[in-house]
């Protein structure tokens, strides 16, 4: 028995992919001068539009998924008898994960029969979306939601993301980043090198003087313990710097392909442009 595959905006995976694949994504919005923007449609707010409205000194918040958008989803899903497995933003992140589970149990106490699972990726962007991608590939071959959801539990452990980011302001204001790591950021040309724990959660794991010595340092990190033969490269703004870590890493006879992408506005109104991310699963956890 087939099942839907439900996951949230931040996973920044292209509309065609997901309109290919028969993927649900939940958006979360922004909110700017009053104004509440969409992450998902066709009236989307993009990250291009969002960074513009940043550098003349708006300042963008988000809001979750809420427990009703989830209840939707997952009550259409049980009325037809479909089992639904929803792939979450990292719980230590936002409360879009405690939504869904909210709205789980909401729809267990009607439809008692439904089968609804939910995974904490504790990831976001491409990261989020290459587990995604992941359980789409499963289903695809046969596999149950059982067995699906095995094979993501067992990945999410192993899922690196490494970032540097030019302004941390946009992460402490949004509580995504202590402002002990901020400070480190402040001294002459010293910038943290910044990773998600195994919690999910934002931390500074070394001190890097220059950009360069950054980039470097991420490519050591990932190509270190790399297992999958996949490697995802995040960016706002550097499109030629990302393009570079691409082609870096291309030259490695593990790596077979690297997905490219621009972070999505969710992510990227926590980070401001001028962001380079490199994720992909390793042998170690976490």
């Amino acid at each position: 028995m087939t099942f839907t595959i439900v996951t949230d905006s931040t996973s920044d995976l292209p509309t065609s992919w997901v309109q290919e694949n028969d993927v649900t994504v939940l958006g979360l919005t922004i909110n700017l001068d009053g104004v509440t923007y969409e992450t998902v449609g066709e009236n989307r707010l993009t990250s291009a539009d969002l960074l513009d409205k940043m550098a003349t000194g708006g300042l963008p918040t988000t809001s979750q998924v809420n427990v009703g958008q989830f209840e939707e989803v997952f009550e259409a899903a049980a009325k037809e008898g479909q089992d639904v497995l929803y792939l979450a933003f990292s719980s230590a992140l936002s409360g879009t994960y405690q939504s869904g589970t909210i709205a789980r149990d909401m729809v267990l106490d009607n439809y008692p029969q439904a089968h609804i699972e939910i995974v904490d990726t504790k990831a976001a962007s491409i990261g989020e979306g290459y587990l995604v991608m992941q359980a789409a590939q499963a289903r695809a071959a046969g596999k149950t939601l059982a067995e699906t959801k095995a094979l993501i539990e067992e990945l999410v452990p192993r899922l690196r993301t490494y970032l540097l980011v030019d302004d941390l302001n946009h992460l402490v204001r949004g509580g995504r980043l202590s402002k002990a790591a901020a400070l480190i950021g402040g001294l002459v040309n010293i910038k943290p090198l910044l990773a998600l724990n195994a919690e999910g959660r934002l931390e500074a794991i070394a001190k890097i003087r220059g950009r360069k010595k950054g980039i470097k340092e991420m490519l050591n990190l990932t190509l270190d313990n790399l297992d999958h033969s996949t490697v995802m490269v995040a960016y706002t703004g550097d499109i030629e710097a990302a393009e570079a870590i691409k082609a870096t890493l291309l030259e490695d006879s593990r790596v077979s392909d690297v997905l490219l992408t621009e972070l999505g506005p969710i992510i990227a109104t926590h980070t401001g442009t001028g962001v380079l991310a490199i994720l992909s699963i390793n042998k170690e956890e976490r």
